[in-house]
């Protein structure tokens, strides 16, 4: 059963939950719950996909500790953000994280974006020209293209991610369950696993499929050879989620400006079970002067 917070009706409640920052009314109206911690150059991180802003726990208070402003949010259909049943194609998810980055009138923000997320960062450049963005990190992202054609062949068959999506449909916490171990690495507790699968059931069925499908569908090749700010991509090399091979070092080969960082024994959740050496590279990229 998918556990969803329920969000404040409108009135007394709604007004202090919004004077207190949490949730942020989104071009449509959907409420996105942020969270924005710190002073000083700011990071705004985006979560993977059915992961929420808790996500980021390990790295957020890091670098508010070493004086940047580190802001997260749920997105929409996840944790405690709304969930308005629509919108989780690329262009709205770029359209959120636009006017996030409006409503709080940041500017020359480094984006750290995990799995799918990089999809909306990429997404947000071009259709924003990059506006208010200085750097951009990925963490095991799932682009530029997971899917197999004709020109991508490397990429992994349609039938598999439609048989993927078929259990996901009928038995979503079971194929959490089942597949807990390549997302982390051997030496993770249990606890954590748990963590996982909390923030993992906080998801829509229908955010959980319309951005699963949204992260198979899309083909981020071209968008990403416009993209000429620096790109740090850190990905591990056991990452079962996303192969190294079709995603992260693409997209380094793609990028103008694209650095890549592989991880040995790293997984897909490598922001947690690496959690000291990713802190060290953002922070060192942070701080890096352009």
């Amino acid at each position: 059963m998918n556990i969803k917070p329920s969000i404040p009706s409108e009135g007394d409640s709604m007004s202090t939950f919004a004077a207190a920052g949490n949730l942020v009314p989104m071009h449509d109206g959907t409420q996105l719950f942020v969270r924005d911690w710190g002073q000083g150059e700011t990071i705004v991180f985006l979560a993977g996909w059915c992961l929420t802003s808790d996500s980021w726990g390990y790295q957020m208070p890091h670098l508010v500790e070493q004086g940047f402003r580190c802001i997260a949010y749920d997105r929409r259909g996840h944790g405690r953000s709304a969930d308005p049943g629509g919108g989780y194609d690329y262009d709205t998810l770029a359209d959120d994280l636009a006017e996030l980055l409006k409503q709080r009138n940041l500017d020359r923000v480094t984006l750290v974006a995990h799995s799918m997320a990089s999809g909306e960062v990429i997404r947000y450049m071009t259709r924003y020209k990059g506006e208010r963005v200085a750097k951009i990190a990925m963490l095991a992202p799932t682009a530029p293209c997971l899917i197999y054609t004709s020109n991508n062949p490397s990429g992994i068959p349609r039938e598999m991610f439609e048989q993927t999506r078929d259990e996901l449909r009928y038995d979503f916490q079971g194929w959490i369950a089942r597949n807990s171990a390549p997302f982390i690495a051997p030496s993770t507790s249990q606890a954590m696993v748990t963590w996982f699968a909390n923030q993992m059931n906080q998801t829509s069925m229908q955010a959980m499929l319309g951005c699963n499908r949204s992260m198979i569908e899309s083909d981020f090749r071209e968008e990403l050879k416009s993209i000429n700010i620096p790109i740090l991509v850190i990905h591990g090399d056991t990452d079962a989620s996303a192969p190294l091979e079709i995603t992260g070092k693409q997209v380094a080969v793609i990028a103008p400006n694209a650095k890549l960082k592989v991880y040995a024994n790293a997984p897909h959740a490598l922001f947690a079970t690496h959690a000291r050496e990713v802190n060290a590279d953002l922070l060192t990229f942070a701080l890096k002067r352009i």
